[in-house]
């Protein structure tokens, strides 16, 4: 069977590949550990989930509007306009069926053949397989640690082209939990505003965020709010990943263009999930419930960082947000380890999963093949169980 050309050039995510892998071994009884996942550990909040039920009692199963149900699009615009001063209108706003949604939608709406965007690496797996299925050309840009993994205005000046379309920002970041402060923002929107680039802004993360402050893009003038696309929904912060609600917020065209694309391919997203969602937009119980689950990736966070880097061969920054650790491996690559030679992050990730049972995900899904990301979405005895494991892999390395 000959598939489409367009099919043939997206790459399966890395990331889903080897957490169903670390599944299937875990399935057939082996003792697997899995430090990969990119969703909270945590359950969803039970007020949620009843408030759910309750939609699904009342009958609420059928469809709705295709860009989203009027009251939840009016608790988005409230949130924003209450926490950032912004003020978007219901017909500035699309529920979609997960962030990642939103921004197939977004990209789809605005790149044409040969458009160029502009990732910079790391970057989450999708962003440039996205890009591709639009036609478009990733354009990546490699962030160096010395500078926190984030782009800077010099970097992106030498970047843009007469067909640059769009850049993505995505603050707090997958893979590396690196946070924009309000000054880099600045640099970069002069720049957007100059060349009139639209910014696809991923803020998904954005209440997971440890000692800084988050900073949207769009507070930032007028001009960049309207050439901003917001993008965020209820999966990581609410722990709702299964809900698949997310949103975008933009300029009353683009999301009228969105709207289109959404009735001809999903449709509505989920309707009893929309309830869920608005209920933990709205209820006061949802503060105290989130507070509660970053102090405690806060302390995971400190305990990976601090035993990462007091082994031998390994390195991570702290990160300020998400819940992430970017692991350089450089140090370990082209050594041998049971007379292989371990030459890329994902020849080091699959190893690590067949020797050690321990499931991370390779940089190259990111763009960098010089790390693992490790994700510390876990309990301390599962993190302190993968550290041991990853120890005794490094340590058999550098002896081999």
């Amino acid at each position: 069977m000959e598939l489409s050309e367009r099919t043939r050039s997206i790459s399966a995510s890395l990331t889903l590949a080897i957490t169903a892998k670390a599944k299937a071994m875990k399935k057939k009884g082996e003792s697997v550990l899995n430090l990969g996942a990119g969703e909270p550990d945590f359950d969803t909040p039970y007020f949620i989930k009843e408030a759910t039920k309750q939609a699904l009692n009342n009958g609420f199963t059928k469809y709705t509007p295709s860009s989203g149900i009027k009251e939840l699009k009016e608790a988005i615009s409230k949130k924003y306009e209450e926490e950032y001063n912004l003020k978007y209108s219901p017909e500035e706003i699309i529920v979609s069926c997960g962030a990642k949604h939103a921004l197939f939608n977004a990209m789809m709406a605005l790149i044409n053949k040969g458009d160029e965007v502009i990732i910079p690496s790391p970057y989450w797996v999708s962003y440039p397989e996205m890009v591709k299925f639009t036609e478009g050309k990733p354009v990546i840009v490699k962030t160096e640690e010395k500078n926190d993994f984030k782009l800077t205005p010099s970097q992106l000046e030498k970047a843009i082209t007469k067909k640059t379309k769009i850049l993505i920002v995505n603050t707090p970041s997958n893979p590396c939990g690196s946070v924009y402060k309000k000054e880099e923002l600045k640099s970069i929107a002069r720049i957007l505003i100059k060349h009139k680039i639209f910014c696809l802004f991923d803020e998904i993360y954005e209440k997971i965020i440890y000692k800084t402050s988050h900073i949207n893009i769009a507070t930032l003038s007028k001009k960049m709010k309207e050439l901003s696309i917001v993008i965020n929904g209820v999966s990581k912060t609410f722990s709702m990943t299964g809900f698949r609600i997310g949103w975008a917020l933009a300029r009353k065209e683009l999301v009228q263009a969105m709207t289109s694309i959404q009735s001809h391919s999903t449709s509505n997203p989920t309707s009893f999930s929309q309830k869920g969602a608005l209920f933990a937009l709205k209820s006061k119980k949802s503060k105290k419930i989130v507070e509660k689950m970053v102090k405690e990736f806060k302390k995971r966070r400190d305990y990976v960082v601090e035993a990462i880097n007091s082994i031998k061969g390994l390195s991570c920054l702290r990160p300020e947000g998400a819940f992430y650790v970017f692991v350089n491996i450089s140090s370990l690559l082209n050594k041998p380890y049971k007379g292989n030679l371990l030459k890329t992050s994902l020849e080091f990730a699959k190893i690590l999963l067949e020797e050690k049972k321990l499931a991370v995900i390779p940089g190259i899904a990111f763009g960098n093949d010089n790390y693992i990301r490790i994700s510390y979405a876990a309990s301390i005895k599962d993190l302190k169980n993968g550290i041991q494991r990853l120890q005794e892999f490094v340590n058999e390395i550098k002896k081999d």
